[in-house]
Formats: structure tokens, sequence, C-alpha cells
């Protein structure tokens, strides 16, 4: 296999649904689409960890990449954090999030060894009450911003829902793609 073939394949493997690219002034159709994504999210998120026993868990889902279980810890930390952000956003007057450090946190004990279970559940929980607010928003709200100190720019939560929903069928398309790839 050459460089770029390799390169390719691993940008594939990366980037399952491909690169995330936001749409500036989003309609109400896609915003509600996108909300639609997030709130889909843990069922077939469940399901595709379905049957796996702790070997495969701790499988990556590519070379130098996170296994499935710190996957599954992940989504659901990366989505309260952005549960909290939009709160923080309808509630103060253009804050500046807190960004966190998500190698980090998936490089912890829990995440390492944890069963999954209390993550899945966690992923309902969470897009419950998410999408329950994201449902609620005015069109001014979807508007308001924040900014992002690791991105040094500002976000409306119109790009958040846009991250979010593709955040969700990426991490998503890690474990259904390993999975169709080892015959699981």
């Amino acid at each position: 296999m050459t460089g770029a073939a390799a390169t390719e394949d691993l940008e594939k493997l990366k980037y399952p649904t491909g690169r995330l690219s936001l749409i500036a002034n989003p309609t109400d159709q896609q915003i509600r689409g996108w909300i639609d994504q997030v709130a889909e999210l843990p069922k077939p998120f469940r399901a595709a960890v379905q049957g796996l026993d702790d070997e495969k868990l701790d499988t990556p889902y590519r070379p130098g990449g996170w296994t499935v279980r710190q996957v599954v810890h992940h989504v659901p930390d990366s989505h309260m954090n952005a549960y909290i952000r939009v709160h923080w956003v309808l509630t103060e007057d253009r804050p500046t999030i807190k960004a966190y450090d998500q190698a980090a946190w998936s490089a912890l004990p829990y995440s390492l060894t944890a069963p999954i279970a209390t993550s899945l559940n966690l992923l309902e929980a969470t897009h419950d009450r998410w999408v329950t607010v994201l449902r609620s928003l005015t069109p001014d709200q979807w508007q308001r911003e924040y900014f992002h100190p690791e991105d040094q720019r500002w976000f409306k939560l119109s790009d958040l829902v846009q991250i979010y929903a593709w955040h969700s069928k990426h991490h998503l398309g890690h474990i259904t793609g390993l999975r169709q790839r080892v015959g699981w």
C-alpha cells in the first residue's frame, strides 16, 4: 500500500462519516433534522455494542485510536458537556465555555476499564433532557453565541447542534465500521 493510500484509509477510519462541515445559516428544517439525529443516537449506539465482550470492547476502532469502551464512555461525557454549554448560552450573555481534555478523560481508569452499561444509560438520560431543551429553542436563541477557548472562535447554538449531530454519527461509525471490518 502506498503512503497516499494508507493515509486515505486512515482518514476513512478516523472520519467514517466524513469531516464536519458547518452550515453558516441553517434553515429551521435543517436544525430540526440535526436535533432528530441527536435524539435518535442512544438506540443505535446501544445496538452497536450489543453482545460485545470485554476483549472486543477493548479493541481500538483503528490503529492508534480509542477502544470501543473508551468511545462508549466518551460520547456521554462529550454530550453532557454540550448539554451544559447550551444552558450557559441560554442563561449568560456570550459566555466562554469550559473546554476539557478529551484525551485525558478517555485515559482515566474508568474510561479504560468500567462496564459500559452506566454510560449507555447516561447517554439516554442526557439525550432525553437535551433534546427537550433543543426542541424548545426559538429562532433567536439558535443565534446566541459562545466562545470556545480551544478553537479561539465564536459558535452559535445552531453550530453546536450541527457539531453534535455529526459527533453522534461519527462515533457510531467508529463502532459499526469496526464491527463490519472484523465481522463481529
